[in-house]
C-alpha cells in the first residue's frame, strides 16, 4: 500500500485517501450497531494518515489546517464516525506541534510514536458532573503528588477513539491546590480501563466510551501542562468538527442526486431530477453546501496565513463557522432525504446513518449559545 508521506502533492494525497476510505461506509453498515470499526483506522494508519499533522521537524508532513479539512471531509463522506474520531487526533497533534504547550522532549517522544507506529492520541476532559470542558467546570478526576510521580484517579466520558488510543491526555484537579493539569496517560498502564458505555444513536462507531482510572501511577514528567490559569485561546484545529459534518451532508447530497437522476416512476417521462419541485430541493441543497464549503475553507486559510495576533482575535469567527456549517449540514441532510422520499428511511441505505450522525454536530464544542454571545460581544466591541 502506498504511503501519504511519500506523496508530494495534495492532489496525490487526495487520490490515495479517497481510494483508502472507499470501503469504510459499507464496512460500517455490516457491523453491529455497537461495534467499533477497527479496520477503518488500521487502513488510515497503513497509509500514514495520523502523521500528516505532525510538524516536519518531527518527521511528519506539517500540513496546513485548510489541507487537513479537505481530507477530513473525504473521510467523513465515507463514514462520519471515522471522520470525527480521527479528526480529534489530527487536530490535537497539530495544535501541540504548533503551540508547543508541552516540554519538547515529551512531545518529540509522542510525535515519533505517531510517525513510526501510527500511535493515536486524544484528550479525555469531559466528566458526568462537569459537562463539556468549554463550560469551565473543574474536573473531579484527581491527581495526587507522590515522591516518584503522581497517582491519578477518576472517570471521563465521551472519550472518543478510546478502544485504540495509545495516549489519553487527561485533565485532573491537582490535589491540595487550585490547579488543573493535563496528564499524559498511556493506555497500557495498570489501572487504565475503557468501560464500554457508548450508547448514542449518533456516531455509533466513534468508540466514545468511559475512561476509568483507578489509582494509576504516572511519572513526574507525565504532568504535561498546568491549565488552570490559562485563558482559553482560539483553536483553529477545532474546525475539523464542522468539516466532518459538512462531509456527511456532501455524502447525502451525492446519494440524493444519484437517486434523483436514476429514479423514473411510470407516471413521468425521464427521471424525477427533471421535476421542478425536486430541482428546487437539489438547488437549495447545493447552495447550502457551497456556502458552507467556502466559509469553512476561507476561515481556515485565514488561520493558516495569520500571525499570532490575528489568530488571537478569531474566536468568534471560528465559532461562527462551526455553528453555521453544522446547522446547514443538518438542514442539508434533510433536503437530501426529502428528495429521496420514503425510501430514505430504509435501514438498507446510507441515509439513516447520515440522519443520525449529522445531529451530533449540534452537541460538539463550541455550543451554539456560547458562539452567539461571542458574536454579539464582537459586534458591540467593534461599534464602540
Amino acid at each position: 500500500m502506498s504511503h501519504l508521506m511519500e506523496l508530494q502533492t495534495k492532489e496525490e494525497r487526495i487520490q490515495l485517501l479517497s481510494q483508502t476510505v472507499e470501503p469504510f461506509g459499507e464496512r460500517v453498515r455490516q457491523l453491529p450497531d455497537d461495534a467499533f470499526p477497527y479496520e477503518n483506522f488500521k487502513d488510515l494508519q497503513k497509509i500514514g494518515y495520523p502523521a500528516l499533522t505532525v510538524p516536519k521537524e518531527y518527521g511528519g508532513a506539517g500540513i496546513t489546517l485548510d489541507e487537513l479539512l479537505t481530507y477530513q471531509q473525504i473521510i467523513a463522506q465515507a463514514d462520519g464516525s471515522t471522520g470525527l474520531s480521527i479528526g480529534w487526533h489530527m487536530g490535537f497533534m497539530k495544535y501541540l506541534g504548533e503551540s508547543k504547550p508541552w516540554k519538547e522532549d515529551v512531545y518529540a517522544k509522542v510525535a515519533k510514536d505517531v510517525v513510526d507506529n501510527g500511535a493515536l492520541l486524544n484528550s479525555a476532559a469531559t466528566e458526568p458532573a462537569t459537562g463539556s470542558p468549554t463550560r469551565g467546570g473543574k474536573p473531579e478526576t484527581t491527581a495526587v503528588k507522590k515522591d516518584d510521580g503522581w497517582i491519578i484517579t477518576g472517570r471521563k466520558n465521551f472519550t472518543t477513539l478510546s478502544p485504540i488510543l495509545t495516549y489519553f491526555v487527561v485533565s485532573a484537579s491537582i490535589d491540595g491546590t487550585d490547579d488543573v493539569g493535563n496528564f499524559l496517560v498511556k493506555h497500557d498502564l495498570d489501572g487504565v480501563h475503557v468501560e464500554e458505555t457508548w450508547d448514542s444513536i449518533a456516531m455509533r462507531g466513534s468508540g466514545s466510551h468511559d475512561l476509568v482510572l483507578e489509582a494509576v501511577h504516572l511519572e513526574k514528567e507525565d504532568l504535561v501542562e498546568v491549565t488552570s490559569n490559562q485563558k482559553r485561546k482560539p483553536a483553529g484545529w477545532l474546525l475539523h468538527v464542522p468539516a466532518c459534518y459538512l462531509g456527511i451532508a456532501q455524502a447525502a447530497q451525492k446519494d440524493a442526486v444519484a437517486f434523483a437522476t436514476t429514479y423514473s416512476p411510470n407516471s413521468i417521462k425521464g427521471t424525477i431530477s427533471e421535476l421542478p419541485n425536486v430541482k428546487q430541493k437539489l438547488g437549495d441543497l447545493e447552495l447550502l453546501l457551497l456556502e458552507s464549503d467556502h466559509f469553512l475553507h476561507a476561515v481556515a486559510a485565514k488561520w493558516d496565513s495569520g500571525d499570532e495576533e490575528t489568530r488571537s482575535t478569531m474566536g468568534p469567527e471560528l465559532g461562527a463557522v462551526k455553528l453555521s456549517v453544522t446547522n446547514k449540514a443538518v438542514q442539508g441532510v434533510d433536503f437530501a432525504m426529502r428528495v429521496v422520499g420514503a425510501q430514505s428511511l430504509k435501514l438498507a441505505n446510507n441515509f439513516e446513518r447520515y440522519y443520525r450522525d449529522v445531529r451530533a454536530g449540534l452537541h460538539n464544542p463550541p455550543m451554539d449559545d456560547m458562539t452567539v454571545m461571542q458574536l454579539a460581544d464582537k459586534s458591540i466591541r467593534e461599534q464602540s
